[in-house]
């Protein structure tokens, strides 16, 4: 695996700036290069009219699907697929008034229940494309399937939640790439062009080596990530895919969601994943709220060569917003985004500061929307038959991001290994859920969701009494220290 997104923790470092350029493609253009390809031979002509079937047709999955059929030469969403009827329905109005020529959904291609999936897979073809924006529990599943049937995918970050779906979905990713199947990830801004182009001034030496990078995504709460009680008249499986945010099982909650944009555009600016991170974090008075996230995050990253990543996260009502990536060189700093997604506003300084009169660099405007590049590339590939699979840097950020989660959570250092290695899976029998059937996990008898607890569950990031967790192994202990050789004869002891 080679290119600039092709970061694993067990590489040694590159020797110098230099060999590292020699050894690796820049990106083109400000488009990612991608991991873990190969030549594929399943795909569409340029001519061919590439159907797509949505499963998971919450704003995500609209968002994606009404940007698949803004993408020329035609194509035509066929299959819609949900566990919620009403949810369904809301989608396919929004995306049939803003797309009337590219709607072929048939009442009987809208499929409800957990095994929807599978009808709505079932309605394409070789070199069409299934959209997953379920919520990421049930990624690996609808994966699964997929590379059984076939088809070209694209799916939603994050794309796993924990070490033993991680692993999975790697393992899946296997045969994805021997059925030469195209597989894109919803980490949009990897497509932004000037992030792209950004990525290419540093790796050429804009700023030195990159020594330090710092991101924030400080908010009030946002979407589902904070749920008061059930009501009573909802079954509780259904209300936690409602409210996915609110819990780990389903989305790895507030932290793996919506902090992995942030993580993931400063590694790839450092073009290293990290390998390991310690964090703090905690819950404020949080009256009736029942979910299981933290308010807010402190994580300290650390890559291979020493150097440090430091993020904050935070979902507080009334406090300062702020939504930022920045790094720092040992020649001068780049911010790589400044108010979100879009635009990046990415620039170059000077020193270590924003100063204007130090610009070296900054993005043009208007900036092309990243939401939409991403399908661009993804449609280009997919007609005009080139390498593209970016499963394995997405499951590599998810992983990260899921590390730094666990080291908040349990109060102890988690490295890249511990973490892809940790034997606990938050929902083993998710591909078995039924809609009238129990929960990955269930409230207690005051209607509350167990919440982690730092430095008393160590090695998990919650605990319910009625569970079996696997305990993860024990670090191997460090090696004796040899005998020191006795002295040779005749020798005087200093």
């Amino acid at each position: 695996m080679s290119g600039p997104n092709a970061m694993n923790p067990s590489e040694s470092p590159v020797s110098s700036r230099r060999d590292f350029l020699k050894t690796t493609t820049r990106t083109a253009a400000g488009v990612s290069v991608l991991s873990g390809i190969t030549i594929p031979y399943v795909h569409a002509s340029v001519n061919d009219e590439v159907k797509v079937a949505l499963i998971g047709c919450g704003g995500r999955g609209s968002g994606a699907a009404s940007n698949a059929l803004s993408v020329g030469p035609p194509t035509r969403l066929v299959a819609m697929a949900d566990v919620q009827k009403n949810r369904l329905d809301s989608s396919f109005d929004a995306l049939s008034s803003k797309h009337p020529d590219r709607m072929s959904v048939s009442e009987d291609a809208k499929f409800i229940g957990f095994d929807a999936y599978k009808q709505a897979v079932d309605m394409l073809k070789p070199g069409d494309i299934a959209v997953f924006a379920t919520p990421p529990a049930f990624r690996w599943v609808h994966y699964k399937y997929a590379i059984e049937r076939g088809v070209n995918i694209f799916m939603e970050k994050p794309l796993s939640v924990d070490g033993p779906t991680s692993k999975r979905m790697l393992e899946l990713n296997e045969e994805a790439k021997k059925k030469g199947l195209k597989v894109a990830v919803g980490l949009m801004c990897r497509h932004c062009r000037v992030r792209g182009e950004l990525y290419n001034r540093i790796q050429d030496g804009a700023i030195g080596d990159l020594i330090l990078a710092r991101a924030y995504r400080m908010q009030a709460p946002v979407a589902s990530c904070f749920s008061k009680r059930r009501p009573e008249d909802t079954p509780e499986l259904i209300w936690q895919i409602q409210r996915f945010h609110s819990f780990l099982w389903a989305s790895g909650g507030a932290y793996s969601d919506f902090f992995i944009h942030n993580i993931d555009e400063a590694c790839w600016m450092k073009n290293d994943w990290p390998v390991e991170a310690q964090a703090s974090g905690g819950r404020t008075d949080r009256g009736d709220y029942v979910d299981q996230n933290f308010d807010h995050y402190s994580v300290e990253y650390t890559w291979k060569d020493g150097s440090k990543f430091f993020f904050e996260g935070r979902n507080i009502t009334g406090c300062r917003n702020e939504f930022s990536t920045h790094v720092h060189g040992s020649k001068g700093m780049a911010i790589v985004s400044t108010a979100g997604h879009l635009p990046a506003k990415s620039a170059i300084f000077k020193g270590q500061t924003r100063d204007s009169s130090a610009t070296v660099w900054r993005a043009p405007s208007p900036e092309p929307n990243p939401y939409q590049t991403e399908w661009d590339d993804f449609l280009d590939a997919i007609r005009n038959n080139k390498p593209y699979n970016e499963m394995e840097r997405g499951v590599k950020a998810s992983l990260v991001t899921v590390m730094g989660r666990m080291a908040a959570h349990t109060g102890q250092i988690i490295t890249y290994d511990q973490m892809l290695n940790c034997p606990y899976e938050f929902a083993p029998g998710v591909d078995k859920l039924t809609l009238d059937g129990p929960a990955p996990i269930h409230e207690d008898a005051n209607g509350r969701y167990p919440v982690p607890l730092p430095g008393v569950n160590r090695d998990r990031e919650y605990a319910m009494a009625d569970v079996v967790v696997p305990k993860a192994p024990e670090p191997p202990a460090a090696p004796a220290p040899a005998p020191a050789p006795a002295p040779a004869a005749g020798a005087q002891k200093s």
